[in-house]
């Protein structure tokens, strides 16, 4: 019989977690992949965008 005072051991440790996650995979394709292109197009597009209007702006300013 143990010891009253003597305190069960713990649990074992869970797995460590992976270095890096695993990828997704979305319809038997990567996904990765797409969210990676699909972040460039609206990063170029937003700042086609704002020089857009940044262009604007300089036209309006050289009627004054």
């Amino acid at each position: 019989m143990a010891d009253p005072a003597t305190p069960a051991p713990a649990a074992a440790p869970a797995a460590p977690a992976p270095a890096s996650a695993p990828k997704t995979i979305d319809a038997g394709k990567w996904a990765n992949r797409r969210v990676g292109i699909r972040l460039v197009i609206y990063t170029v597009a937003t700042h086609a965008f704002a020089g857009f209007i940044l262009l604007l702006f300089e036209l309006g300013n050289r009627n004054k």
